[in-house]
Order: C-alpha cells, then structure tokens, then sequence
C-alpha cells in the first residue's frame, strides 16, 4: 500500500511536500525550517511570537491580537537553527483562504524566513485546492507581497484595525497538480496537516487485522 501511495503523491514535479524546502540555507548559513503547528508546544511558541512583535513593538491590545480565530486555524512556524523565529495563520473559507497574522522576531529580520514562511503558506493553500488567497497588507510590504504574486484588489475599500491602515491583496495561483480532493487516496486525506506526504498513525494501524475490540467484549 505505501508503495502505491507513493508514487501517487510523485505524480507532479511538486508533489504533496512541495511546501518545504529541506535544504533552506540564511544568508549566515544558519539552517531555515517551516512546520505546520501540531501541539500545545507549538501554539505556545506562535503566542511567544506575536506576543513579541504584536504586542511587545506594536502595542497591540491583548483582546484584538488574539481575536478568537486561533483555534479555528492553520498555523506555520518558521525556524532558524531550530530557534522559534516566525509564525503565520492560515484561515480557510469556501472558496478562498486567507493569510493572517504574519510575524517575524526583530532578530531575525532581513533573513530569507519571511519570504520562505509565506511561500509555504501560499504552496499549501494550493495543496488544499485553493486558487485564490487573500490577504491585508500595510502600504510599506505591498512590494514583498507582489514577490508572491499579490495584487491590490479593486475597487480600494479601507481597513482598518489595531491602529493601522491595511490594503486588501489578492494572490491568484494556478492549481496544484496534487490538490487534496474527493479523489485524493482516503489515506492521504486522513495524514497529520502538512504531512501528507507520509503515512500517519491511522494508516499505519490499517497493518493490524480488522477487528472490533468493544463487540468482542460484549461476545464475551
């Protein structure tokens, strides 16, 4: 089964892991790595990290930077040399998605992490089969945005909120080869977020005889 499964997910050049880079290099050599938050050490980590930078620099009151969507979301932390450096938010809608909450610690700025965790963001938007991804940028970082392929979205409505002015931003994409579908493996659609280009525990428990604990109980 893993065989077949396999080649399924090396159908596209991108594949089903195409939102990493496992040879991601700083420009001090220092090793970049981008995960997908997966326990509460993970979320305590992306709450250190925007507490810094959105509280800690931008005076962000506590209420609105933690709004209520945390649980309600994707979050990708980036690491530099296993340091938590990054964090982003990923909330999916019908037939869009939209990238939130982007934070970066002041120490390391001017990295190639920034660039590097929205990229991963936007390739896994793709993989969930999404081709249009919104977002809202501050006037400054509408270039870095466009490095993505973003746009400014017309007409011009106005935003804003925590004391900033932001531009809404749309980043059409092509879709993925290997966008997760109804027709995607049963397996693959039950793997661990961002992981689905490995087996997960509840298929590696397909290995064991089908059996039915709690009806043999009662037989007995």
């Amino acid at each position: 089964m893993r065989s077949r499964l396999n080649a399924m997910a090396m159908q596209s050049g991108e594949g089903l892991d195409g939102w990493r880079r496992t040879a991601r290099l700083s420009t001090d050599r220092k090793a970049i790595s981008i995960r997908v938050a997966a326990s509460l050490s993970d979320l305590m980590q992306v709450v250190a990290i925007r507490g810094a930078v959105y509280m800690g620099e931008q005076e962000c009151p506590y209420d609105e930077e933690f709004d209520g969507n945390d649980f309600c979301a994707m979050h990708l932390i980036g690491t530099i040399d296993g340091e938590p450096a990054a964090c982003m938010r990923i909330r999916f809608f019908a037939d869009f998605a939209k990238l939130e909450r982007l934070a970066v610690r002041h120490e390391f700025r001017g990295t190639a992490l920034v660039f590097e965790i929205a990229r991963a963001a936007k390739e896994i938007c793709r993989l969930k089969g999404y081709t249009r991804i919104y977002g809202h940028a501050l006037e400054r970082l509408i270039p870095f945005w466009k490095r993505l392929g973003a746009r400014p979205m017309e007409p011009r409505r106005p935003v804003v909120f925590s004391d900033f002015s932001y531009t809404e931003m749309l980043i059409p994409t092509e879709p993925h080869p290997d966008a997760l579908s109804l027709k995607s493996d049963p397996y693959v659609l039950i793997r661990p977020e961002g992981e689905w280009d490995k087996p997960g525990p509840l298929e590696l428990s397909a290995q064991r005889p089908v059996t039915s604990p709690v009806h043999n109980k009662q037989a007995a």
